[in-house]
């Protein structure tokens, strides 16, 4: 199996169990807040299933900036999207936000803005940080 493939799946399993965690979470702050909401057994398995599909998809999706051989805008897009894809449907699956076009169209553009506030403030901290080993390195170059 495809090196990355793997670590896809790794990552995915490592992490996919916190989906649920954050479902429980949520409907937690609903009822805190004194919303009277009243889940089915299946609303709530679909919950538990998608959050953990969308936590896997997720941690996963991290792996795509590990192909050397993809430009950072392909690896973004792809991560970005295959995250997209699998938010969008499971909010809309689980009716947290409803098949509105001007809602869905709301959503994708926060997400999108969301997304690349996240990865970009990510990409310039690991920079600024690769850069100081960097130097660091070639210090310990220069005394050896």
């Amino acid at each position: 199996m495809n090196y990355y493939v793997k670590e896809y799946i790794k990552r995915g399993l490592i992490f996919s169990g916190l989906g649920p965690v954050v479902a429980g979470i949520v409907y937690m702050i609903i009822e805190k807040s004194g919303i009277d909401l009243k889940l089915t057994g299946t609303e709530v398995l679909l919950a538990i299933i998608s959050t953990y599909v969308m936590a896997f998809v997720q941690a996963g999706a991290s792996t795509f900036n590990a192909i050397e051989s993809w430009g950072k805008a392909k690896a973004l897009f792809v991560q970005m999207s295959s995250i997209y894809v699998v938010y969008i449907c499971g909010y809309l699956i689980n009716r947290w936000i409803p098949f509105d076009w001007i809602i869905i169209l709301i959503f994708t553009i926060s997400f999108i803005v969301c997304y690349l506030i996240v990865w970009f403030t990510v990409y310039f901290i690991v920079r600024k940080e690769t850069k100081k080993l960097n130097e660091k390195l070639e210090e310990r170059q220069k005394e050896i």
